[in-house]
């Protein structure tokens, strides 16, 4: 059986059968095309109607004094917060500036703090991101580096699609093919259920340009090392 006939048959199994699987190579996040025909209080009006019944059917009492609000505070923070970076609308703009110093080394920002969400259980990824680039005549501000961070964080996330997310909107900002991105992350679907690991985190890397080549690439890595 070729390979994409393997992929086919995926969709044949059951939830329990794919596990802990992950199958989806797709880079953009899976969004339908009506996504943003609902204005943001509509979302969180339904969200709230729907996470109420959910609280019900765990049997929970909603005329308790702190669990009365609860619906309508997680559906606010859903779409105003933790999942915000959804809309296309959020994106950060990425304003330009000559490099004024002709700075031709990389630049480095490392310990970028995000909060995502596993897309497969809906519970917290935790990270850092660290990003560097070499300036191909135009610079950004280090806010704006944190900023696309968060954007994509704030979403249901794979950390290999974040990843990639990070460094294609980096190299379409800065006009350079000079742009990498290390993601270091704890992810709460493996900590705080399933096989229970406290101890490990998952790092995954996209290299652009010149960072494919052993020296750069070496280079960053002793930065971040530092």
């Amino acid at each position: 059986m070729s390979d994409s006939n393997k992929k086919t048959d995926y969709k044949h199994l059951s939830i329990d059968e794919i596990g802990e699987n992950h199958l989806s190579a797709n880079p953009e996040t899976p969004i339908r095309d009506d996504a943003f025909e609902l204005d943001d209080d509509t979302k969180i009006e339904m969200i709230e109607a729907h996470f109420k019944e959910i609280m019900h059917i765990l049997g929970l009492d909603l005329l308790d004094e702190s669990l009365r609000g609860t619906p309508h505070r997680v559906a606010k923070m859903y779409v105003k917060e933790t999942f915000s970076g959804l809309n296309p609308e959020n994106k950060p703009t990425m304003t330009l500036f000559t490099n004024d110093y002709h700075y031709n080394e990389m630049l480095v920002e490392k310990n970028i703090q995000f909060y995502s969400n596993c897309e497969h259980h809906f519970v917290p990824i935790i990270g850092k991101a660290h990003i560097a680039y070499i300036s191909s005549g135009k610079v950004i501000g280090l806010s704006k580096l944190h900023r696309i961070v968060n954007y994509y964080a704030r979403r249901p996330q794979v950390q290999e699609r974040m990843t990639m997310q990070i460094g294609v909107a980096l190299k379409s900002a800065l006009m350079t093919e000079d742009v990498a991105v290390i993601i270091d992350a704890d992810h709460q679907c493996v900590s705080s259920r399933g096989v229970g690991d406290q101890t490990s985190s998952t790092i995954t890397a996209f290299y652009g340009g010149a960072f494919k080549t052993e020296e750069k690439k070496n280079e960053f890595l002793r930065i971040l090392s530092i």
